[in-house]
C-alpha cells in the first residue's frame, strides 16, 4: 500500500485578493510572479504548521484547476466557447475551443514544481493535473474542432497523450503524490447530463464512460513507480461555491472502483447530493478512500463529532485502515475562489488534521 496520507487535501487554496486583482488588471508578469512566490511560500509554511500530510502550492499560478494545460499548449481559441444546456436552460460556457492541432510548448507544471520542491523541502508534495475527459465537453465545437480532430474521442486521446507525458515526467522526478482532477464521471450519475451526452454529442453514456476509464488509466499507468502515489478526485462542480451535477456513486461504482488503476479515490461526501456510502463496497481492498466530508464551499465549520460518526459509517463498507479524510474539493477551482474566507479555509484544514489524528493516530 502507498502512503496513507490520512489528513489529505484536494489541492487548490484561496488566492489572496492582491493576486487576483493583479491578474484581473493585467499587471506585469514579474509583478504577478513575485506575488505568487511570496504567497505560495506563506501557504506552504501554513500547511506544514497545520500538520497536513501532503503539501501543495495551492495552484496559485493557475487561473483555474486546468489552466496549466491551456497555458502550456497551443491550439485553443479563447475567443470562442461551447455553450451547454439542458431542457432549454443555459448552463455555462467555458472559453477555449480547439481550432488547430495541439502543440505542447513546455511542461504543464514546469513553472510550479521547482519552486514547490525548493520551499517544501522535507515535506511530501502533491501535484495535480486535469483529467483529459474534461476537454471534449468544453473544447470540441462542431464545425471547427472536427476540422482537425474528427470526433470528440480523437480530441480526448490527443489531450490524454499530453497528460500521460506530464505524469511520466513528474513520476520520474520523484514527486510523492500525483492526482488527476475532475474527470467527467459525474456526467454518468446525473440523468440530465446523461441526456446531454446523448443529445449534444450523440454518444452512448455507458460507452463514453468505458472510454473515459481507459483514458484515465493510460495516464495513471504512465506514472506507476515505486513510492509514487496516484489518485483521482471526483468532482460535481466547485466554481465559486456552485455545483453542476448530483447523484450517488451507485450507477458507476462497480466499474469506477473496480477498473480505475489508482491508489486513492478522493470522493465528495459533503452533502446529500453525493448519496450514501453503500457504493464503497465495490472498492477493492488495499486502496484508500479519502472521504471528502468537509465542505470547501460553505463557511460553516463542521462538527468533529459528526465527522467521526460519518467515518465510522463509511467503515462499514471500507476498513477503517483504508480510509482517510479531506475537504470535498479544493477551495479555489478558479482563481476567484469559493465563498468563504482564508480563516475559514484554515479552520477547515485544521479540523481535517485534528480529526484524522484522533481517528488514526
Amino acid at each position: 500500500m502507498q502512503h496513507a496520507y490520512r489528513a489529505d487535501q484536494v489541492g487548490s487554496l484561496l488566492r489572496p485578493a492582491e493576486l487576483v486583482d493583479a491578474r484581473h488588471n493585467d499587471a506585469p508578469a514579474d509583478t504577478v510572479q513575485a506575488l505568487e512566490d511570496r504567497h505560495i511560500t506563506r501557504l506552504i509554511e501554513r500547511q506544514r504548521a497545520l500538520g497536513l500530510d501532503v503539501v501543495t502550492d495551492g495552484e496559485l499560478r493557475r487561473s483555474n484547476f486546468m489552466s496549466d494545460l491551456w497555458d502550456a499548449v497551443d491550439g485553443f481559441d479563447f475567443g470562442d466557447a461551447v455553450a451547454r444546456s439542458w431542457s432549454g436552460a443555459k448552463v455555462s460556457s467555458v472559453t477555449g475551443v480547439v481550432n488547430r492541432k495541439l502543440v505542447q510548448r513546455r511542461p504543464l507544471t514546469g513553472g510550479e514544481l521547482p519552486f514547490l520542491r525548493q520551499h517544501a523541502s522535507g515535506a511530501r508534495v502533491k501535484m495535480t493535473l486535469p483529467s483529459a475527459t474534461q476537454f471534449p465537453a468544453i473544447a470540441f465545437k462542431r464545425g471547427i474542432t472536427d476540422q482537425v480532430y474528427p470526433t470528440p474521442s480523437d480530441l480526448l486521446w490527443a489531450i490524454a497523450d499530453i497528460i500521460q507525458g506530464e505524469m511520466r515526467m513528474l513520476a520520474d522526478a520523484g514527486v510523492d503524490y500525483l492526482q488527476i482532477d475532475a474527470p467527467r464521471y459525474s456526467y454518468y450519475i446525473d440523468p440530465k447530463w446523461r441526456d446531454w451526452l446523448r443529445n449534444e454529442f450523440g454518444v452512448d453514456p455507458d460507452q463514453s464512460l468505458d472510454e473515459a476509464v481507459k483514458v484515465d488509466n493510460a495516464c495513471f499507468d504512465a506514472a506507476r513507480r515505486a513510492g509514487v502515489t496516484v489518485a483521482i478526485h471526483l468532482c460535481r462542480g466547485n466554481n465559486q461555491s456552485h455545483w453542476y451535477a448530483e447523484g450517488g456513486y451507485d450507477a458507476i461504482a462497480d466499474k469506477l472502483f473496480g477498473e480505475l488503476r489508482v491508489d486513492r479515490f478522493l470522493l465528495e461526501y459533503d452533502d446529500q447530493r453525493s448519496g450514501g456510502f453503500e457504493p464503497l463496497r465495490f472498492v477493492p481492498r488495499g486502496k484508500i478512500v479519502v472521504l471528502g466530508l468537509v465542505s470547501s464551499k460553505l463557511a460553516q465549520l463542521e462538527s468533529a463529532d459528526t465527522l467521526r460518526r460519518r467515518i465510522d459509517e463509511a467503515s462499514k463498507f471500507v476498513p477503517l485502515d483504508e480510509l482517510a479524510l479531506s475537504p470535498q474539493c479544493g477551495f479555489a477551482s478558479t482563481m476567484e475562489g469559493n465563498r468563504l474566507s482564508e480563516d475559514d479555509q484554515w479552520a477547515k484544514l485544521r479540523l481535517v488534521v485534528d480529526t484524522a489524528r484522533a481517528v488514526w493516530g
